[in-house]
């Protein structure tokens, strides 16, 4: 081989390793921490998945060699009983050597333990920030119910569950250092989503989108996912409504989108429908204590003209007038509900409906939506759809453009008309 060659070889060598060492040099180290049932692990791989990062959990790191050292003792007892600070401090050490190996060769990771006294500021705190020293440790804390983490571990059947203590389990202790709360009755789809987008991992616009192109004369807005985020609340208000009525709530997660008459349609006898449907407004309706709006919602409707917006929901007018308060949303003047219409989303019938009361056709609308069902209905009324992230993934959505946030774009006016200019 001649000198040329390898110099041209050593020389791509050094570009591969420059780029390599460029992609993943400084990467996150995002700790996954909450109570035994909260989900860690399974958001702790989607999160490691989507990133493309290894993950470090530590029972998968220290619980096979504690099990075979107590299979070798001499009673027989489950290392978690009676276990006292020294193991405690062991098994941790082994994670934070572990973080520190990979982030020494530029790496990032996804640490997922419970965490507990690092998220009371102490010492432990410190020793896991030095490990992984000067990348910071972004904190992800699984929240939610006490019940739920007891129905999730008696569901899981693990053994080491009946040895854990009460104090370690209380869902109601907030962490102390700076975290993100995720919510633990989510989908893993969802929280990932909210998880990565919180700790700045966006997802690219395409400036070159026709749509940016195109102007238009009324901006149509679906509510719940995507000028508000109240799937929290949603997820509760069918919960209770699941164990007052005997049926699995998630499929309120699965149908998004649906109405709430259809939806109960669905899981309750037909005799019990109406007074579901009832109940189901009552508990959403008084239950907005964390509905905010999405990112970026506020400057974006805003910024439209009263006159030139509608939010297009499949909820009742009682549930949307309320969210729409809690959320402090700017003011629109049409407001079409499942109220208003015979037949809701994925029927056009609501965003047709939504553009004669606007004085324009509906082709001349852009909407915006977060779930199937309601792209599907903007898109046989003739409407430009723009996908909104946070409920589903952007491949179950037939639109025109797809954002992980409204903040991706602002309103950019073309004389009578309106059109969309990315940000960022």
């Amino acid at each position: 081989m001649s000198q040329t060659s390898m110099s041209h070889i050593v020389d791509d060598m050094r570009a591969t390793c420059q780029a390599t060492t460029a992609q993943t040099d400084g990467g996150p180290v995002i700790a996954v921490s909450g109570v035994a049932g909260s989900g860690k692990t399974t958001l702790g791989r989607a999160l490691a998945r989507q990133l493309r990062l290894p993950i470090l959990d530590l029972d998968s790191l220290t619980n096979p060699l504690l099990d075979c050292l107590a299979e070798m003792g001499d009673d027989g007892r489950h290392w978690l009983v009676d276990s006292d600070q020294r193991l405690r401090a062991g098994r941790y050490a082994a994670l934070r050597a572990a973080a520190a190996d990979l982030v020494a060769v530029g790496s990032g990771v996804v640490l997922v333990a419970p965490f507990t006294a690092e998220l009371k500021g102490s010492d432990d705190w410190d020793r896991l920030c030095a490990a992984v020293s000067p990348v910071p440790v972004e904190v992800l804390y699984l929240s939610g119910p006490a019940a739920l983490m007891d129905q999730r571990r008696r569901a899981r059947g693990e053994a080491r569950d009946a040895f854990r203590s009460d104090a370690a389990d209380r869902t109601d202790v907030s962490p102390a250092v700076p975290h993100v709360a995720v919510d633990a009755s989510l989908t893993t789809a969802q929280q990932t989503f909210r998880a990565a987008k919180a700790l700045g991992h966006r997802a690219p616009v395409d400036g070159r989108n026709p749509v940016f192109a195109a102007d238009f004369d009324a901006l149509l807005f679906d509510l719940d996912g995507t000028l508000v985020d109240s799937t929290p609340a949603v997820g509760r208000a069918w919960g209770l409504l699941g164990d007052e009525y005997g049926f699995d709530s998630a499929a309120a997660q699965r149908n998004h989108g649906m109405t709430a008459l259809s939806l109960i349609s669905k899981v309750v006898p037909a005799d019990q429908v109406a007074s579901a449907y009832t109940r189901i407004t009552q508990l959403e309706a008084a239950d907005t204590k964390d509905v905010i709006p999405t990112a970026g919602a506020d400057a974006l409707l805003g910024a439209i003209p009263p006159g030139a917006s509608a939010i297009v929901t499949s909820g009742g007018v009682i549930v949307a007038r309320a969210r729409i308060a809690a959320a402090g949303l700017p003011p629109v003047r049409v407001l079409i509900t499942a109220d208003d219409v015979d037949r809701p989303k994925p029927d056009p019938q609501p965003f047709l409906l939504a553009a004669d009361r606007l004085g324009v056709p509906a082709s001349r609308c852009l909407a915006f939506e977060d779930s199937p069902a309601g792209a599907r209905g903007a898109k046989d009324a003739g409407c430009t759809v723009v996908g909104v992230g946070g409920t589903c993934a952007p491949e179950e959505l037939d639109v025109d453009l797809w954002l992980d946030g409204l903040d991706r774009v602002r309103l950019a006016k073309r004389g009578t008309a309106y059109g969309l200019e990315p940000v960022g």
